[in-house]
Order: structure tokens, then sequence, then C-alpha cells
């Protein structure tokens, strides 16, 4: 039972981070296919931009090789339940995170688009949602220290 606890939580963690930056970086590269009608010089900028949201999955991963080392038949059901704990924080902060990250990419880039030059405000403030994502990130690795 510890393992399928493990596994499912495992699973959340990479599927919804996955999940996350998938739709974040659709919802700001978007944004970067209607700001080079205007600004067709500005790809490489434009790019960074919208690429943040591509963290969260990233986050995901890491959490992922963290807690694959605890896969073994020998898993109790509590410790099948941090992983599945830790898997439902990382995977719900970073799908919510990634998805709002995106719209605060999307409207810098429209922005900047439109000619008003918001690149570093856009950095900024697309560092708050982050910050979640990277919040979960550390409560997961401290999450591990509870499995003996």
């Amino acid at each position: 039972m510890g393992i399928t606890l493990a596994m499912i939580g495992m699973g959340l963690m990479i599927g919804l981070a996955g999940t996350g930056s998938a739709v974040g970086l659709v919802i700001s590269g978007s944004s970067v296919i209607g700001a080079l009608k205007k600004k067709p010089e500005s790809l490489g900028l434009l790019l960074g931009m919208a690429s943040p949201p591509a963290t969260q999955g990233l986050y995901g991963f890491v959490c992922y090789i963290i807690y694959s080392q605890i896969l073994t038949p020998e898993i109790t059901v509590f410790q099948g339940s941090i992983a599945l704990g830790a898997g439902l924080a990382v995977g719900i902060a970073c799908l919510v995170s990634a998805i709002y990250q995106g719209i605060v990419c999307a409207n810098g880039i429209a922005a900047f688009g439109s000619g008003y030059d918001v690149v570093g405000q856009t950095f900024i403030l697309a560092a708050f949602p982050e910050f979640y994502a990277i919040l979960s990130l550390i409560v997961a690795i401290l999450m591990k220290g509870l499995i003996k």
C-alpha cells in the first residue's frame, strides 16, 4: 500500500507541475506571436519573457528524482503518505503558479509589443507566483527528511 501511495504522489508531482508549465507556456507564448507582429526584431527578448512558467515543471521533476530513492518493496504506508502529500503540495502549487505566471508574462509581452518598456517589471511580477512553487519544492524536500 505504501508504494502505491508514493507512486500516486510522484505521478501528481510530475504530472500536475508539467501540465501547469505547459499551459503557462502556451499562454505566454501566444502573446509572443502577437508582439512579434509589431516588433519582429525582439524574438530573443520575447522568448525570455515567455519562459518563466517552464521552471515549475522542472521543480516537479526534481521532486520526482528526490522521492524516487524511497521506492522499495519495504516502503511503509506512512512513508508513502509523505510522498503523496509532497506530490499534492508540489503538483498543485506548481500547476496554479505556472498558469498565473503565464498570464503575468503574457500581459507584459503584450505591453512590450505595444511599445511600453516593461521588461524588468514583468520579470519582477512573474517572480511572485514563482515564489510559491519554490516554497512547495522546499517543503517537499523538508518532508523527505521525515522518511527514515
